[in-house]
């Protein structure tokens, strides 16, 4: 089985000290149900009002907080899961982009939770959160080009031995390990703060489970805890 071993930077302690996140590893296997991402992405999108669940304002209310206190607007860079439940409020859907996508997309909207997914076989090194020293490059696109970007001093950021793979925490994924269904090894982190029950921390890593085993039956997924602890 593929191993991923994520860590914490303990830096991150005095950003938001009971951080807490799922990490689930997948060695993929031939997709032979394509439309369960779409069907998930479907049914989140018209499910999802602002008071579902019980605790998702205050769950991405947390999350603004964490941003600002590292220098980042949240008005104008919000947390992925804000920025795509803000989306889904406004136009009422989202356009499928990938099964794969699609599906931890749907968690991201049903729990009010930031879901990255990376091309794990793309990395150099182990995934780490960590905070910025500013030299650091993140790979973009600007006007239909790739493009290097550095990063804030201070910015809390993942990465590899390469360079940056996420900035602001979760805000924006780079190119370089963005991941679709073609991908053979796939990393996915579910990341939650304390107003999110960890039941529901567990409740939505094993739906994206159930997902992917009925989209690529036969795949080998395992999942992990993590925390600074």
């Amino acid at each position: 089985m593929l191993t991923v071993r994520p860590s914490i930077d303990p830096a991150i302690t005095a950003i938001a000290p009971q951080f807490r996140a799922l990490s689930i590893v997948v060695e993929a296997a031939p997709i032979a149900n394509a439309a369960i991402g779409q069907e998930a992405l479907t049914a989140a999108c018209l499910a999802v009002s602002p008071e579902t669940p019980a605790w998702a304002e205050a769950h991405l209310a947390a999350w603004s907080e964490v941003f600002k206190s590292f220098g980042a607007k949240p008005k104008r860079t919000p947390c992925s899961a804000e920025a795509l439940r803000k989306r889904v409020l406004r136009d009422g859907t989202m356009p499928a982009i990938d099964p794969v996508v699609d599906l931890y997309n749907a968690i991201s909207i049903k729990y009010a939770i930031p879901v990255g997914g990376e091309n794990i076989a793309a990395y150099k090194g182990e995934p780490r959160l960590t905070v910025a020293e500013g030299t650091e490059l993140f790979d973009t696109v600007k006007e239909g080009e790739v493009v290097d970007e550095s990063v804030d001093h201070g910015e809390v950021i993942w990465r590899d031995d390469k360079g940056v793979t996420c900035r602001r925490w979760n805000w924006r994924q780079g190119v370089r390990t963005r991941l679709d269904s073609t991908a053979s090894q796939m990393w996915f982190i579910l990341e939650s703060l304390p107003a999110m029950p960890e039941e529901a921390l567990y409740a939505a890593g094993d739906e994206l489970i159930e997902g992917l085993q009925r989209m690529m039956p036969g795949a080998k997924i395992e999942k992990q805890l993590l925390s600074i602890a």
